[in-house]
C-alpha cells in the first residue's frame, strides 16, 4: 500500500501562491492517479486537481482553474500541486489521494494522506 505525506501548507497573503507537495513511500507513484482535494472548515470536502499515473491527463476546478497547475515527478515519488494568486476562499485543509483512475470524484481515491493546512489572509 502507498503511505502519503503532504507537505508545503502554510500562513499567505492573498495574492502570494505556494506550492504544495505530496511525497509517496510504499510503492511507486506511477501506478496511481493522484488527486488534491480540500476541505475548508463546515465544507464538505471537494476536488481541486487530478493528475494521470504518466502526467499526460489533468483536470482542474472551475474554482482553480488558471490559477493551479498539477505536476508529479515518479522519479521522486512525489506530486505537486502549485496555487498561484491565492484568495481568501482557498483556505482550507489541502489532502492528496492516490486512486486506480484521474477522476474529479474523491470517492474514486482509496489512499489519503493527512493533509496539510493552507490559510489565506486578506
Amino acid at each position: 500500500q502507498v503511505q502519503l505525506v503532504e507537505s508545503g501548507g502554510g500562513s499567505v497573503q492573498a495574492g502570494e501562491s505556494l506550492r504544495l507537495s505530496c511525497s509517496a513511500s510504499g510503492r511507486t507513484l506511477s501506478s496511481y492517479a493522484m488527486g488534491w482535494f480540500r476541505q475548508a472548515p463546515g465544507k464538505e470536502r471537494e476536488s481541486v486537481a487530478v493528475i494521470s499515473g504518466s502526467g499526460a491527463y489533468k483536470s482542474y476546478a472551475d474554482s482553480v482553474k488558471g490559477r493551479c497547475t498539477i505536476a508529479r515527478d515518479n522519479g521522486k515519488n512525489t506530486v505537486y500541486l502549485q496555487i498561484n494568486s491565492l484568495k481568501v476562499e482557498d483556505t482550507a485543509v489541502y489532502y492528496c489521494a492516490a486512486g486506480p483512475r484521474a477522476t474529479m470524484d474523491l470517492y474514486d481515491y482509496t489512499r489519503w494522506g493527512q493533509g496539510t493546512q493552507v490559510t489565506v489572509s486578506s
